[in-house]
């Protein structure tokens, strides 16, 4: 199905990809989406999944173009929907409106879709492509992929750290390594997050509220906050149980919540006195997670890391000192000979304020 793509083509589907952008804060669980659809070099209607439960991006992008859609090519970036969900197939709706070409930057791996979307409006004798800028259609929706395709959610380590590599003095005082602007930055990662994943370590020590702190009216779907908390020695405590984010406890089988407690909790199991890492990224999956923002110290970073389950590493790195005896990023690791030793790839460099934020993954990373 995939087939030669023009310039006009590769324009069209790059609006679609910036459109679909729009949504990283809202449409979760759903994947972002965006479509444009044109008559050659004009656009005659352009939408974007903007919530979950509401249109999706085609039906927006129609309803803008009106009878102008009869006709036209439309440029998506994740195939049409071909069943009834909270909203009707948006396969259905391109084809009543007449639209005579369909350009999908890859196919949707939901199992209720999967191909469907396409089959039925080549069905419809629309002309169906789809491949174009795939890849970075798949880096938009890298966390809603990984749920689908690997039954876990897409795990981003966030960490600030000195320049000697340090994320906390010896204490566990990290308040603040990094500038404002990073603190600042870190609020819009937050914010497309699923869920923020601390363990209990980190709320007693920090007492961190784990909550989206914008600033301004961008619109958002509070993550669920997520506490690793095997014998259940935070539930009387702490900011994170405070504001309208929901919050889950992870705890061990045996832990036995107190009678008062009203808050979510789950048990996982656990080996060899530690959860099993897999196990609490399944659960999250099953309750709709596409992306998880870690934001614990150095032993359960560590630990994620050490299992292979990180994905992606966002560290800000701050023009400072803080020693020898600091605590370092990452805890556990066991690496004896340079053989051993974990690469990762920098996918992006920014200077933020005075810092400087890298995005790393390790080179295992899917």
């Amino acid at each position: 199905m995939t087939t030669s793509f023009t310039a006009t083509d590769h324009v069209h589907m790059a609006r679609a990809l910036r459109l679909a952008e729009k949504g990283a804060y809202t449409t979760k669980p759903n994947p972002m989406v965006g479509c444009v659809i044109a008559h050659g070099d004009v656009v005659v209607g352009e939408g974007w999944h903007e919530r979950a439960g509401e249109p999706h991006a085609e039906v927006h992008a129609l309803r803008a173009a009106g009878e102008r859609a009869r006709g036209a090519t439309a440029y998506v970036t994740l195939e049409p929907c071909a069943h009834t969900g909270r909203t009707g197939p948006c396969s259905e709706a391109l084809i009543a409106a007449g639209v005579t070409r369909v350009v999908a930057a890859m196919r949707d791996p939901f199992p209720q879709v999967d191909g469907a979307g396409l089959a039925k409006l080549q069905a419809a004798g629309i002309e169906v492509a789809s491949g174009l800028m795939e890849t970075q259609a798949r880096a938009l929706n890298r966390g809603f992929l990984s749920r689908i395709e690997r039954g876990r959610p897409w795990l981003r380590v966030k960490l600030a750290t000195s320049i000697d590599g340090r994320s906390a003095l010896a204490s566990g005082e990290s308040k603040w390594i990094s500038g404002e602007a990073s603190r600042l930055d870190v609020q819009r990662w937050r914010a497309r997050a699923g869920a923020i994943v601390t363990g209990a370590g980190t709320v007693l020590a920090d007492d961190p509220s784990l909550t989206v702190r914008l600033g301004d009216d961008t619109a958002f779907v509070a993550p669920l906050r997520v506490v690793l908390d095997p014998g259940l020695a935070t539930v009387a405590r702490g900011r994170v149980r405070e504001g309208d984010a929901p919050t889950l406890y992870l705890h061990a089988p045996d832990a036995k919540p107190p009678r008062e407690f009203s808050a979510q909790h789950a048990a996982v199991a656990v080996r060899d006195g530690c959860f099993d890492l897999e196990a609490v990224l399944r659960l999250l999956a099953e309750r709709g997670v596409n992306e998880i923002q870690l934001e614990a110290g150095a032993t359960l970073a560590g630990a994620f890391l050490a299992a292979g389950l990180v994905d992606e590493v966002l560290l800000y790195v701050a023009p400072v000192l803080l020693g020898a005896n600091a605590r370092p990023l990452f805890d556990g690791l066991q690496i004896d000979d340079m053989t051993q030793k974990l690469r990762l790839n920098i996918v992006e460099s920014r200077r933020i304020g005075d810092d400087m934020r890298l995005l790393l993954r390790p080179e295992s990373s899917a």
